[in-house]
């Protein structure tokens, strides 16, 4: 084994969560500025935020591992025989095809992420509307 495989299904979303949110992050003074955009704008930094950190760390497991499996190929010739297969390189190739999980993280990751970002919008706008009723009534008092 020479090569591994990329994960493009794990590698292309990580990548455009990175470039969400750098863009997000050039631009905050502008998207930031708008009081009725604001929490829009925070829960998509959290969400392209836990879903990087998902994807990414399905994608960094699934390297690692086939990297790790690859030092077993003594001869590199991307299969496994003879003196290579040993109880270490069973379990380092199960680990490797036992993936589901790896492969299905970018859905995932879009429902875990979603659900953790509506709950920061919603909890935004209500801690939002609660300060900005407090602040009328306590002008309206005085």
């Amino acid at each position: 084994m020479n090569e591994i495989s990329l994960p493009y299904h794990l590698i292309i979303p990580s990548l455009i969560s990175m470039l969400t949110l750098g863009i997000i992050f050039l631009k905050r003074k502008k998207l930031f500025v708008s009081e009725k955009l604001k929490w829009f704008w925070i829960s998509t930094t959290v969400f392209f935020g836990i879903y990087l950190l998902i994807v990414g760390g399905a994608t960094y497991s699934d390297i690692t591992l086939e990297l790790a499996l690859q030092k077993f190929d003594l001869n590199g010739d991307g299969f496994f025989n003879g003196e290579e297969i040993t109880s270490e390189q069973k379990e380092a190739m199960q680990k490797v095809i036992s993936d589901t999980g790896r492969n299905f993280s970018f859905i995932t990751g879009l429902i875990f992420s979603g659900i953790i970002s509506l709950f920061v919008f919603i909890g935004g706008k209500i801690v939002e509307y609660i300060s900005v009723k407090r602040i009328k009534t306590t002008h309206n008092t005085v």
